[in-house]
């Protein structure tokens, strides 16, 4: 069984066009950045040592583990060639955020246009953001938010979901410097052979999809 979720965003399809638009046809000359914030990565250590692989026999760990300690991790992901640019922030506020878009003016070559896709967390579109985008040396920043309930167009949640498999799962952590210790190895490691992914399908195919299921629905 798997689950779903219909957006009720009067700006779905809007919006649906503006990023795949940007997946498929990125603009030239202009770098485009896939960003959102893992909150609440726990510092987890198991009761018990955890028991390696063996033939015939899976990894195991305890079901039951003490707590640490959690991190919020900014990432931004560049759809062109797959490099992730990251920090570990203890909370996940505006003021955050804004540490993490300077992070980004700070390694982005400053004649580059850059164009950011997140969803619409009100950290992402708080006045203090608002703010952050007045000066003129900033106009080169572009937000483009996905449709509410929508998260699946943001190519960072898919790098989320590997990270949160491949290391973070199946870690042990005694503190929170730890487990950032290895967020930032997992990213470094990535980075070193990064891998973008192939986005495929077109808005219309998309809308149509979703049109279908909202008529499965209408019918029940």
């Amino acid at each position: 069984m798997e689950s779903f979720k219909l957006s009720n965003d009067p700006k779905l399809e809007e919006q649906v066009r503006d990023i795949v638009g940007l997946y498929l046809n990125p603009p030239d000359r202009a770098l485009v950045l896939s960003v959102d914030e893992k909150t609440q990565i726990q510092a987890l250590d198991r009761t018990a040592p955890i028991l390696p692989l063996r033939p015939g026999l899976p990894q195991r760990q305890t079901h039951d583990y003490q707590r640490h300690g959690t991190t919020t991790l900014f990432a931004a992901f560049n759809i062109l060639n797959g490099k992730v640019i990251g920090s570990c922030r203890p909370r996940h506020r505006s003021q955050e955020f804004i540490r993490f878009l300077h992070q980004l003016e700070r390694e982005i070559p400053p004649d580059q246009d850059v164009h950011l896709v997140m969803d619409k967390y009100s950290t992402h579109k708080s006045a203090a953001v608002q703010r952050w985008l007045k000066p003129k040396k900033r106009r080169r920043f572009h937000f483009h938010f996905t449709p509410t309930s929508s998260s699946w167009l943001n190519q960072v949640e898919r790098l989320f979901g590997l990270i949160t498999d491949k290391m973070i799962r199946r870690g042990t952590f005694h503190c929170v410097d730890e487990l950032e210790h290895a967020i930032y190895q997992w990213l470094a490691n990535w980075n070193n052979e990064p891998r973008p992914f192939v986005w495929k399908a077109t808005a219309d195919v998309i809308l149509d999809k979703i049109r279908r299921c909202r008529e499965a629905v209408a019918k029940r």
